[in-house]
């Protein structure tokens, strides 16, 4: 499931860059929150694993505070950037013929800061204390099932609901593959040619 989400997510993000058809502010933000993504699996799972690999829960509190902020930085800037999507939806369906002025590429630019500075100053400390205070009354078990369910298996969607089933994004992603595999079959056209045809 790990794999898979960071592989998604890193999917998207390639095909946004790469297809200069998807730069748009809908998908500047939907590559953001698959950047947001990968770093938020990636601040407990690749710990998870490797304590069940030791069989070890030991994590120093050094560790244990580092992964908490990012974890709980990249919370919450999931969260603001899903609300900006939305404000960016109300603006196109709403405001159609000034969509392009509104959503111009420096407020874009300037509400993706905005959700970044707003785990950091809002929600770290009333987050940190939910934290401590649930880890005390909650059994083991399923708090376990909670954190990976929310954890890995959101993540993991993420691509495939905000993206995948977009006719933009597949159409991007078709042209993507065809690119990758017209560039390989053409190295090895040449590769072949130089072989068996030497100067």
């Amino acid at each position: 499931m790990y794999l898979i989400t960071v592989f998604g997510n890193l999917l998207i993000i390639l095909t946004v860059s790469s297809d200069s058809h998807l730069h748009t502010p809908m998908y500047f933000f939907l590559s953001n929150l698959s950047f947001v993504d990968i770093c938020f699996v990636s601040t407990t799972i690749p710990k998870m694993l490797w304590n069940i690999q030791t069989q070890s829960k030991v994590i120093t509190y050094e560790g244990c505070i580092t992964q908490i902020y990012f974890f709980l930085l990249s919370a919450v800037l999931d969260i603001f950037l899903l609300t900006v999507m939305a404000y960016d939806r109300f603006v196109a369906i709403c405001h159609p013929l000034h969509y392009t002025i509104i959503m111009n590429p420096r407020i874009c630019g300037l509400l993706v800061l905005v959700s970044w500075i707003m785990f950091v100053s809002l929600f770290f400390s009333t987050s940190l204390g939910v934290y401590f205070s649930s880890a005390a009354t909650q059994s083991s078990h399923s708090s376990a099932t909670a954190s990976v369910m929310y954890i890995v298996v959101t993540p993991m969607l993420n691509p495939f609901i905000y993206s995948l089933r977009n006719k933009d994004i597949k159409g991007a992603l078709k042209r993507l593959f065809v690119m990758n595999l017209c560039a390989h079959q053409n190295l090895m056209k040449s590769y072949l040619y130089q072989k068996y045809n030497p100067a």
